[in-house]
């Protein structure tokens, strides 16, 4: 099937920019509503003030308001380098609608909006950013930059992937030697934040988790989203009626009906999900499912509690 960006939607939202600032600030503003209002939304001005510094720049205003030190940051300050890496491999465009929209999204959509949303926030913090895409090899590297020069590039490349693939096109996943290669192209220490279903077309579990140590080993504070349509693709929710299910890496076709193979489908994809959380537990890796269907606090407010963390 054939489809589309809805262009009433994209009419509606205007350019990917403006719809991460508006994903961004209404997840800032549900923030203070929430029990982790203690973000302040002036974030991108100010960090907290440590035991020992200089009392010279503290913001005493917002103490008074906060009850809280902090410290004003300046333009020319940055923090923490940030690496978004994307899978852009076919099976990242499942599930396949007739309309793919904000509302409706398939998981390279999802992905595209939530890499955009993060973009603006690194910005709003002034700190660098980069951007790496991989299927089978590496189709994109950034190095991380902190200019409005390099958000609006970097949005010019995702806007690029809401364009469904020629269906005569299938890019295989090779996550195994992208992240190899992807944590040798990173020199200084970096947060690297990995948008991926996870669905390696060639290596084996165990060489997918060394590439993943590779990353820990280099350093870098690593924060895996395990992008999936949870409905379809963990708890195998379809009607109960013939389907011809298609691999969108290799065109393969397989005619059945769902019941027939649901409980071994599900028993193996949570053994697969299980044992990869369970890895990255091990190798400290940040892993979070990230259900397509869910919005995008569940991947901002992740992102800021490790930046908490880490600063």
């Amino acid at each position: 099937m054939n489809y589309s960006l809805d262009p009433n939607l994209l009419q509606q939202f205007g350019s990917l920019e403006f719809l991460a600032k508006q994903v961004v600030e209404g997840f800032i503003v549900g923030l203070h509503k929430s029990p982790f209002h203690g973000f302040s939304v002036e974030f991108a001005e100010h960090r907290l003030y440590n035991s020992g510094e200089s009392i010279k720049h503290i913001d005493w205003k917002l103490y008074g308001r906060t009850d809280k030190l902090f410290i004003k940051r300046y333009e020319e300050e940055t923090n923490l380098r940030c690496q978004v890496v994307l899978d852009v491999s076919s099976s990242m465009y499942f599930p396949v609608h007739e309309y793919i929209s904000i509302d409706q999204p398939n998981k390279i959509t999802f992905s595209v909006y939530a890499a955009a949303s993060l973009i603006y926030l690194f910005k709003k913090q002034r700190d660098a950013f980069g951007l790496s895409l991989f299927s089978d090899t590496i189709e994109q590297h950034t190095p991380c930059k902190s200019s409005s020069i390099h958000q609006r590039y970097l949005y010019i490349e995702l806007e690029k992937l809401l364009k469904p693939i020629p269906t005569n096109t299938m890019k295989k996943t090779s996550a195994t030697s992208a992240l190899h290669e992807i944590a040798e192209k990173i020199h200084k220490r970096s947060l690297v934040i990995v948008f991926s279903d996870m669905l390696e077309s060639e290596s084996s579990p165990d060489e997918l988790f060394s590439a993943l140590q590779h990353l820990k080993h280099n350093k870098h504070e690593v924060i895996l989203f395990h992008v999936v349509d949870k409905k379809k693709e963990i708890d195998f929710e379809f009607e109960n009626r013939p389907y011809k299910f298609v691999d969108l890496e290799n065109g393969q076709e397989l005619k059945l009906t769902p019941s027939e193979v649901r409980d071994a489908y599900v028993n193996k994809i949570s053994t697969f999900k299980n044992e990869l959380k369970l890895k990255c537990g091990q190798y400290r890796i940040e892993f979070i499912e990230a259900d397509i269907n869910r919005g995008f606090e569940q991947i901002l407010l992740p992102y800021l509690l490790k930046r908490e963390k880490l600063y």
